[in-house]
């Protein structure tokens, strides 16, 4: 069964970031007239980098840096009880097939499923 996680930068480096956006802001109104286009890109850009963390500072879930998919079969702390019933179901059925096949014996059949039934569940 995958998951998905976000990771976003942590309060303390997005507040540090905002600062810093808030002081690029101000030096982009300032020099802007003096710079020219390159002054009017660096405010524009100053604007959308404080926005980003601003939302990490100010909202509960903010805005992730990146999303990764993980894959986590078989490394649940504490297994389901479907999970469980359904794994012994699929070694009950495999024994079944076994018999079938003439692999194994009735009596080692009914052996096996007698150990499996027992185990805890």
């Amino acid at each position: 069964m995958g998951s998905q996680f976000r990771v976003k930068p942590s309060k303390e480096n997005s507040m540090l970031g905002l600062i810093v956006g808030i002081i690029f802001i101000i030096v982009g109104i300032t020099m802007a007239s003096q710079i020219g286009a390159f002054g009017i890109l660096w405010t524009v850009f100053a604007f959308i980098i404080t926005g980003y963390h601003a939302l990490n500072v100010f909202s509960k879930n903010g805005v992730a840096a990146y999303e990764a998919d993980y894959d986590h079969d078989g490394y649940d702390d504490e297994p389901s009880s479907t999970s469980s019933v359904q794994d012994h179901e699929s070694k009950i059925r495999q024994l079944h097939r076994l018999k079938e096949d003439h692999i194994i014996t009735e009596e080692e059949y009914q052996k096996k499923k007698t150990e499996l039934l027992d185990s805890e569940w």
